[in-house]
């Protein structure tokens, strides 16, 4: 691999969807380094881990009965959910965005809560929906 560090730092205009960034002059205009790409690998292997540790949680947690079906079904929406702010923050790469696209994904969340909310309690055999008149 060839030593870039003798070349002059030169201003390189910015690619087209790196966001305006210009942190490239000190590699020579070649990219990340060998050491960016292996911080980016580790973090993204961790990620996994953690995405297997979350399915090996699901499955677990089917074979359990938590006292009610709505409440299982509470248990594997928490442990969907973690799994998919980890894939939608670091392999999306959300977790760099702006703080709007935060707004987005949070009323998301509360709408995907409140309708699951209101889903669970119509199957409820008690609630007003099904009582007959």
């Amino acid at each position: 691999m060839a030593d870039h560090s003798t070349h002059a730092a030169t201003k390189v205009a910015p690619a087209a969807g790196h966001g305006g960034h210009s942190g490239h002059a000190g590699h020579g205009g070649h990219g990340h380094g060998h050491h960016d790409v292996a911080k980016e690998v580790r973090k993204y292997l961790l990620v996994f881990g953690a995405l297997m540790v979350g399915t090996i949680l699901t499955v677990w947690a089917s074979k359990i009965h938590f006292g009610s079906h709505s409440m299982n079904v509470v248990v594997a929406l928490v442990i969907a959910i973690v799994k998919a702010a980890l894939v939608a923050g670091f392999f999306m790469h959300l977790i760099d965005e702006r703080k709007l696209i935060y707004g987005v994904l949070g009323a998301t969340v509360f709408f995907f809560i409140g309708l699951m909310y209101v889903t669970l309690w119509s199957m409820d055999p008690g609630s007003f929906i099904h009582l007959k008149r």
